[in-house]
């Protein structure tokens, strides 16, 4: 081949790659896996089906609810953390896995402040100390008085070490100066059958996953774990109004991608689940549920976060939580 012809091959290859190059497809272009780093029925299970629902509609693609229970929302955590940063896997995050364990935990296979991309806060909701009918205490009071008569008779329940449900009961043995032996189950969707059937006599948990078997008059609330009564059950009674001063701890919702999502892809996320925690069936749907809507933007959720990973620290070490 002359130099020549050689030189007008090489000009023509340079005219003609961008035409045969592969073009990227628009996201999202596929499902989308939502990691549930609990059990089915909880509450970050149902928000994930709610919202997922909506979400998957507004993108024009399934979302896949994939339930990966353990160790207080760490297990399912960690596999979001190592998943690929395509905007093709989001997961549920809570206080306990974003926050309480941090503290709670030697060591997590991620990082609650770099691991991830905060989308948005979904919402925040009071623990309730729940008994079963069988249990001889109508309120706080009598609660204590019965855990302090028989010291090594009860147990507690929560939705796995770590939880916001597990350090809600530290917290209270802690200030009323009783003991109950905690029971971690994987998730609130494990452990309510158990308190259903009497086989477990107390625990804490979410208001939502709790509040319908409260109506029902299946189980019994004694109080709620906040500064302030809930809107979905007003007449049941803070701990701190109970007898218990100072008594306050919050639970709350949110969602994340890998770190090193797209900002833009990020950002889409957030600006359709915000829309849909203002549609009126899905706000209503959730706050019967005792949930309080958020949809902060994803730069104030990373500051929640921040800032809660060192607040709850200390309510971890002045209640003497361990993972065990």
């Amino acid at each position: 081949m002359s130099m020549q012809r050689r030189t007008v091959m090489l000009a023509l290859g340079a005219v003609t790659l961008p035409t045969v190059r592969a073009q990227t497809a628009p996201w999202p272009s596929k499902p989308i896996r939502y990691i549930v780093p609990f059990a089915a029925g909880g509450t970050t299970d149902i928000l994930a089906r709610v919202v997922g629902e909506k979400l998957g509609a507004a993108l024009g693609q399934t979302i896949v609810v994939d339930n990966k229970p353990g160790q207080g929302g760490s297990a399912g955590a960690a596999e979001l953390a190592r998943a690929a940063p395509d905007g093709y896997t989001i997961g549920g995050g809570t206080i306990s896995s974003h926050a309480i364990n941090a503290s709670l935990y030697d060591k997590l296979p991620y990082d609650p402040i770099t691991s991830f991309e905060p989308i948005t806060l979904y919402a925040t909701q009071p623990n309730v100390l729940l008994v079963h009918p069988s249990v001889p205490a109508n309120n706080v009071r009598e609660m204590i008085a019965l855990l302090k008569a028989q010291p090594e008779k009860y147990s507690f329940g929560s939705a796995g070490n770590g939880t916001s449900q597990h350090i809600s009961g530290e917290l209270f043995k802690t200030l009323a100066g009783v003991k109950m032996q905690h029971i971690p189950y994987r998730g609130s969707g494990q452990m309510i059958p158990e308190l259903l059937g009497g086989t477990l006599p107390v625990a804490f948990d979410n208001i939502a996953t709790a509040l319908p078997h409260i109506k029902a008059g299946k189980l019994r609330a004694l109080a709620v774990t906040t500064a302030q009564r809930s809107g979905a059950a007003p007449d049941v009674p803070t701990l701190a109004e109970s007898g218990l001063p100072g008594y306050e701890l919050s639970s709350w919702q949110a969602v994340f991608a890998p770190a090193g999502t797209p900002k833009a892809i990020v950002d889409r996320l957030y600006i359709e689940i915000a829309k849909i925690l203002k549609q009126p069936d899905v706000a209503k749907r959730l706050t019967d549920l005792g949930l309080d809507l958020s949809g902060m933007p994803p730069a104030d959720l990373a500051a929640l976060i921040k800032a809660d990973v060192p607040r709850l620290g200390k309510v971890v070490k002045d209640s003497g939580a361990t993972a065990n």
